[in-house]
């Protein structure tokens, strides 16, 4: 008879927690009780407090008008215009699109070491892409001659733009409203100039869009003019020579008699006794005439600006407005002190002003009816550009108006 094996001993609770995959945990031990928290006596000192978090904020809009008009005791100048156009989100209080703020934007931290940081900029031209970048870098030209052109016009223009390269110290600028600016290759100067092309656009478009002043920085004098003018009579060295010497801030040269003339204080002197003139008499300007345009008034057409008082016109210039009619009425409010003594024509030096129509609205009309219509929009314009003035000035009390007691003396409404 075979003998059967004994059963296995039971195994005990601690072989079971080692072997069984399913036996309970150890038990924890006890949780001691937490203490409560001592109080600080009166007596001790107090701890130091940590600052509250802070966070940037948008700093308010400054009152303080964006154009200069006259010098300041202890700055390069005072209060200008509040009308002052930058690009806004529309949505916006309408008055706040035309008082720029002093402040500008949130507070941000500098995205560069300052001695690295270029804020201005010029339209001088690189004469190769090879080369030692260390070399010495020419210095950029004193002055800068922007015009709005046409293929139409480019023997008068390559007249005009002849003479500034000639006389040194000149970059120039075209703006193609037309497009065209590949027909302007065969021109011996064409790649020394910067060519912008936008169809069926401005100059005061272009002008406010390019030449911001911080592009244009380098530049003592900006001459923004139009492309139907003759300069046989005309030399820009001299010009700027009589410039410098008068402390003129904003000027034109004088039109030749046979010019198609608007005002008459844009035409030259018949005998002239000085090199400039800066009042107009006739049926609506007399001697006690205080503003424009019969004081401290030049047109649109050959305006030469300062750096400084092309930085207050580029502001007051509006986005929308494209003709900018109605700013020459407000170009005594750049000349960085008085108007009547900082504004004037050089009757020395003149032009001939041809009246050529330069821009049109394409095909869409007949020549006459384009031109027409464009007028009443220049018209309508002007309108608005003065509503815009008048409710800025109105909404920003803490403008002084330097010319308030001054009216223009023909409406230019």
């Amino acid at each position: 008879m075979r003998r059967s094996r004994p059963p296995p001993p039971p195994l005990s609770r601690q072989t079971l927690s080692r072997t069984s995959p399913l036996s309970p945990p150890p038990p924890h031990p006890p949780l001691l009780p937490l203490r409560p928290l001592a109080r600080r006596p009166p007596w001790a000192p107090p701890l130091p407090s940590c600052p509250p978090p802070t966070l940037a904020r948008r700093p308010r809009r400054s009152s303080a008008s964006c154009c200069c008009s006259s010098p300041a005791p202890s700055g390069p100048c005072i209060a200008t215009t509040p009308l002052c156009s930058t690009l806004k989100t529309p949505g916006r209080r309408r008055a706040n699109r035309f008082i720029a703020s002093t402040a500008g934007g949130r507070l941000e931290a500098s995205c560069c070491p300052e001695a690295s940081c270029n804020k201005t900029t010029n339209f001088e031209m690189e004469a190769s892409l090879t080369g030692n970048p260390e070399r010495p870098k020419q210095q950029p030209k004193k002055s800068l001659l922007a015009v709005p052109v046409g293929i139409k016009n480019k023997p008068v223009v390559d007249k005009l733009v002849s003479k500034f390269l000639d006389a040194g110290g000149f970059t120039v600028m075209l703006f193609h409203y037309d497009g065209a600016f590949e027909q302007w290759a065969d021109l011996e100067w064409s790649n020394r100039a910067v060519h912008v092309a936008a169809r069926r656009q401005t100059k005061w478009w272009f002008a406010k869009r390019f030449l911001h002043p911080d592009v244009v920085a380098d530049y003592e004098y900006v001459f923004l003019w139009d492309e139907d003018i003759e300069v046989d009579a005309f030399n820009p060295a001299r010009y700027l020579d009589v410039v410098r010497r008068e402390g003129l801030e904003v000027s034109q040269p004088a039109l030749d008699r046979r010019s198609e003339i608007h005002h008459a204080i844009t035409t030259r002197k018949l005998i002239p006794t000085k090199d400039v003139h800066r009042r107009a008499l006739d049926t609506r300007c007399h001697a006690d005439s205080t503003g424009p345009p019969c004081v401290g008034w030049v047109e649109m057409m050959v305006p030469v600006f300062s750096r400084a008082a092309w930085k207050c016109t580029w502001k007051m210039i509006q986005n929308d407005l494209i003709h900018g009619w109605g700013i020459d009425y407000k170009l005594g409010y750049c000349a960085q002190g008085d108007r009547a003594r900082n504004v004037g024509v050089v009757d020395t030096e003149y032009v001939l002003h041809r009246g050529d129509p330069m821009l049109s609205d394409g095909d869409k009309a007949a020549p006459s009816k384009s031109r027409g219509a464009v007028r009443w929009r220049s018209n309508k314009e002007m309108k608005m550009f003065n509503r815009r003035w008048e409710e800025a000035a109105a909404e920003d009390s803490s403008w002084p108006d330097p010319y308030a007691a001054q009216p223009a003396t023909a409406s230019s409404t």
